[in-house]
């Protein structure tokens, strides 16, 4: 039975339910006084049931008491977050991560301590993201310092977009609700802690590697790409290297996760062959002290901890001569990381890299032994094509939902770079303990940047191959569920040998298909006028059915767009504006796109929407108020600091780059 081979399963799921309930419910005292009444009711009650086989009252009162603890930890963490006042205010705070520099400024991220209002001082929880204009003040800074700075919190909003990635929920999640622009006259005070937290110490660790990775003479986007497959610090690679590894369906090296975690206990488990027998339980230890310095060293990210828990519940359950079940030790160790921070379940690395090692842990053996190879190296070939097929399987529409792209040469990539990426993390990792050894280190560092330049280059090589990736392909969520249910499933059924019944994973396809189709009716049956958020340029859409008329003052189609019309499987028709104004007939509805506006225009065309485009839009001072509290209109484009005629009542109009992109039926 799953609840016994598998009792986190039976803790997780009700958890997670709760704290995605989180998202749409948030309790008050009366609702938890209610609760608390039934659930201590129904554990009184559940005594009575003692005497039977399966006491079934007592296992609803306990998955309804997970579920409502999952409710209350995520409401807490989203309740902790301070709500900041607008305006210029003093905060104490702690740098949480070395800064990182952008195109024209710096980007910080502080831990709020603090307000300070004359006198008093006013706890504050959460974070806020500071841009600071590029100067040697931040470049000074170390994690865990403490600052006194002054600055005007602004809240974190989305563009509004649909279908668009939602920034607010992912850095609310990460603690950080608003944002900021300072410059150096903002920092007024800057002082180092007498002790640092762990998770400083680790980042200052993890930059100290990278120095002597350079030091090495490892330098560029070759140190860049170092840091990120060993040491999981992207934000020095290039977006077209980013870019290269996600069209050869490969951006997991980059992710220090269990994969690395892997290759390094491994290595030391070979390296200590002969700790054997009674030494056993020592070769172990060090293997499991080894990986929680490798996790230490690269600054305790969630993704390196997932793995690290995992191992180490393993190799402990096997000193103990106790084996646990592989499921059950993952679902562990993401319980774990859920009590400490529940929101991690939305995190997307999270979902990716849990859905891989689950499907891993269930299919890998079943599909690697229906071929077998008594050649090694085909043998090795095989083993790493099965992990790659099962991995991609269990993140196929994760990928396609999240990234709207799916490599086509997966397999081929993974066989021939995977091995040269586990020589350059090796490498990687043996360049600081023999970093002192002069002679030595000048070896690895040549063989590392060696590696460095073939992973990159075959790399580059699998990313430029004809079709070498769907691009612009999309899943909503209800399909996205859909379709993680049915792959799993028909998996199981093919490759189990205890299989499920065929009927079970054609119902949930038939669901998947479902939920897709009514999609494709809604949209042909329907159209709409889209104002884009687009910063920088006007972009409006016309939908009419799945046809995408797009009118824009630049030949550029925009991410925003694109994914909107991958989601909805929309065929973009581009269409450039060059004139001051044009008068679109859609549906019903007549509208004018403009940079120009006089009672003419209104009363020739007598259009029934008005959209203002243009940084800084011509409107007369004497148009007809009446008509224009009739009409809806929309400013896109529009600069900070413009005004409207004193005639036109606010009210009637829509500022896209203050209040978000705007979609209506028409």
């Amino acid at each position: 039975m799953l609840h016994k081979e598998i009792p986190f399963l039976r803790i997780g799921l009700p958890l997670c339910f709760g704290i995605i309930s989180g998202l749409y419910y948030h309790p008050d005292i009366t609702f938890l006084i209610y609760v608390a009444v039934i659930v201590i009711s129904g554990f009184v009650i559940s005594l009575w049931f003692n005497n039977y086989q399966a006491n079934q009252f007592y296992g609803l009162t306990l998955t309804f008491s997970f579920f409502i603890c999952g409710l209350i930890l995520y409401t807490n963490e989203k309740s902790s977050l301070s709500t900041l006042k607008p305006g210029k205010t003093l905060f104490t705070c702690t740098l949480s991560d070395y800064p990182e520099e952008k195109g024209n400024s710096v980007r910080i991220i502080v831990k709020l301590n603090s307000r300070i209002e004359g006198n008093n001082f006013t706890p504050v929880k959460g974070s806020i993201l500071l841009y600071n204009k590029k100067d040697l003040t931040s470049v000074t800074l170390i994690p865990g310092d403490l600052l006194l700075i002054r600055c005007s919190p602004v809240e974190i909003v989305n563009r509004g977009n649909p279908y668009e990635f939602d920034y607010r929920f992912f850095m609310e999640n990460q603690g950080i609700r608003y944002f900021a622009f300072t410059n150096s006259s903002d920092f007024i005070k800057h002082t180092s802690p007498v002790h640092r937290k762990l998770i400083h110490r680790a980042l200052i660790t993890r930059q100290k590697i990278i120095d002597m990775f350079r030091s090495s003479g490892i330098k560029g986007e070759r140190l860049a790409l170092v840091s990120a497959i060993t040491l999981g610090q992207k934000s020095m690679l290039d977006p077209e290297q980013k870019n290269s590894f996600m069209k050869a369906g490969v951006m997991h090296i980059m992710a220090v996760s269990g994969l690395h975690a892997v290759i390094l206990s491994m290595f030391v488990l070979y390296l200590l062959f002969f700790m054997k027998r009674k030494l056993n339980t020592y070769r172990i230890i060090i293997t499991i002290i080894v990986l929680w310095a490798f996790a230490f060293v690269t600054g305790l990210t969630p993704s390196v901890l997932r793995a690290t828990l995992v191992f180490s519940f393993l190799q402990v359950g096997k000193l103990m001569k106790r084996p646990s079940n592989g499921i059950n030790s993952v679902l562990a160790s993401a319980l774990f990381l859920v009590l400490i921070r529940p929101s991690v379940i939305f995190d997307a690395g999270f979902q990716l890299s849990y859905s891989a090692v689950i499907y891993i842990i269930c299919f890998y053996q079943d599909l690697y032994l229906k071929l077998h190879f008594k050649n090694w190296l085909t043998d090795k070939i095989w083993q790493s094509a099965v992990v790659t097929v099962v991995a991609q399987a269990g993140t196929l529409p994760l990928t396609i939902m999240l990234f709207n792209r799916f490599p086509t040469y997966f397999i081929l990539a993974n066989i021939t770079i995977v091995p040269v990426s586990n020589l350059l993390i090796i490498t990687g990792c043996l360049i600081p303990l023999f970093f002192h050894v002069h002679f030595l280190c000048h070896i690895l560092a040549i063989a590392l940047n060696y590696l460095t330049g073939l992973t990159e280059m075959l790399t580059f090589r699998a990313a430029s191959l004809p079709y070498s990736t769907i691009e612009n392909i999309g899943i909503t969520v209800p399909e996205c569920i859909f379709l993680v249910i049915t792959i799993f499933l028909f998996t199981w059924s093919l490759l189990k040998k205890k299989s499920v019944p065929i009927i079970y994973p054609t119902v949930f396809l038939v669901l998947f298909v479902s939920a897709a189709g009514l999609k494709d009716f809604s949209t042909k049956n329907t159209s709409e006028l889209i104002i884009y958020n687009t910063p920088g340029n006007n972009t409006i859409g016309v939908r009419t059915g799945k046809i995408l008329n797009l009118y824009s003052d630049t030949s550029l189609i925009g991410p925003e767009v694109k994914r909107h019309s991958a989601v909805l499987g929309l065929k973009i028709n581009p269409v450039q504006l060059k004139h001051s104004f044009r008068c679109i007939k859609a549906g019903n509805k007549k509208i004018l796109i403009t940079n120009y506006l006089d009672n003419k225009i209104i009363h020739n065309l007598i259009p029934d929407i008005i959209v203002i485009t243009g940084p800084k839009p011509e409107l007369a001072y004497d148009l007809d108020p009446v008509f224009i509290q009739k009409k809806i209109m929309i400013c896109a484009g529009v600069k900070r600091g413009f005004y409207l005629p004193g005639q036109v009542v606010p009210d009637s109009i829509h500022f896209v780059n203050k209040s978000g992109a705007i979609v209506k039926r028409i």
